[in-house]
């Protein structure tokens, strides 16, 4: 056969009404399970592949999700947006993964992009939730909208929220439990959910433990790692030095244990380290890292779950996943 393979040929192989091949290709749900079966049979003898243009023209949906990540090289967002895309394909819908490199002016691009796309909805762990240009691109959109690990006031999106707070706090007690005191504290700017809601847990640690919060070893500014790198070797030439770390991110986990190797300090024995998040080629490089995890499936899953629920006619939602503190060799730091 020559040319592109149409509904009309599937129709003619199947034997079927074309408006029965209509039918069961765009999923309508009033079809037998002989029709359906004969009408895709067909289909898949004829190789036909479906016009996406023509059927988004008529149904005036793409079955496309806009995916917009702050830093496309954390692995963590790797393993969020791949199982995002497995559960948004299962359900018939592609996914656009595009980069904001951590920068406000790139995201704002990425949306406005994504807006000329016309995409069903946009799933986005944003760059910063007070840049001037957030909610009006936002709004823009007239799409759903899921927000990961962020809170920006007057929107109508669903968002899936990580509780950071309650494995930071546990991890944080672990460490005042065995004695440490100048613990200091990196990670990204306090403009991002992410942060505030893991300094929360840091401060309510010490608050409970009635022990003045360390606030000259806090470092708030950036996630990755060179920020790591400066901040620790800023904090461990400091006299008396801290004792213990917590590293928010998996950027500035490799940071600060780049500043450790560097200083020539083993982690366990001279320093101890908590990570915010876990990478397993972090074991390559250091002890056994204490870390409080947070499961990126899970996030990509749910984020999935409710873009489409949305889609679907149901109301904005916040989904909440809880963090778990594990402590390894690194958090025994010798006093």
């Amino acid at each position: 056969m020559e040319g592109p393979v149409t509904i009309r040929d599937v129709a003619a192989r199947a034997g079927v009404a074309l408006s029965s091949v209509s039918r069961v290709l765009s999923g309508h749900p009033d079809v037998s399970a002989n029709m359906r079966a004969k009408v895709e049979e067909a289909a898949q003898a004829l190789g036909y592949e479906p016009d996406l243009l023509a059927q988004s023209l008529r149904s005036g949906a793409t079955r496309t999700i806009g995916f917009i990540i702050r830093d496309i090289a954390n692995p963590l967002f790797a393993v969020v947006a791949r199982a995002c895309e497995q559960e948004l394909r299962r359900n018939g819908y592609s996914l656009i993964l595009m980069n904001s490199d951590g920068s406000v002016e790139t995201e704002s691009k990425n949306f406005a992009l994504l807006r000329r796309r016309r995409v069903d909805g946009v799933i986005a762990s944003l760059v910063a939730e007070d840049s001037p240009y957030v909610k009006k691109t936002i709004l823009s959109l007239r799409a759903p909208l899921v927000l990961l690990d962020r809170d920006v006031k007057g929107l109508n999106a669903s968002a899936v929220i990580t509780n950071h707070a309650i494995g930071v706090k546990a991890a944080t007690k672990h460490l005042l439990d065995l004695g440490h005191r100048d613990i200091a504290f990196i990670s990204g700017a306090a403009n991002v959910y992410t942060t505030r809601n893991r300094i929360k847990g840091f401060s309510e640690a010490f608050a409970e433990a009635g022990i003045p919060l360390p606030e000259k070893l806090i470092a708030l500014g950036g996630f990755d790692a060179e920020y790591g790198l400066i901040h620790a070797h800023h904090f461990l030439l400091k006299n008396p030095r801290p004792t213990a770390f917590v590293a928010g991110g998996i950027g500035s986990t490799a940071g600060v244990v780049r500043a450790f190797n560097e200083m020539k300090l083993e982690i366990g024995r001279d320093i101890a380290l908590v990570a915010l998040d876990e990478w397993p080629l972090f074991d390559v490089f250091a002890t056994d890292i204490s870390s409080v995890y947070r499961d990126p499936e899970a996030i990509g899953s749910e984020a999935a779950h409710l873009i489409l629920e949305v889609l679907n006619g149901q109301d904005a939602r916040e989904s909440v996943i809880d963090t778990k503190f594990t402590a390894r060799a690194s958090s025994q730091g010798v006093l």
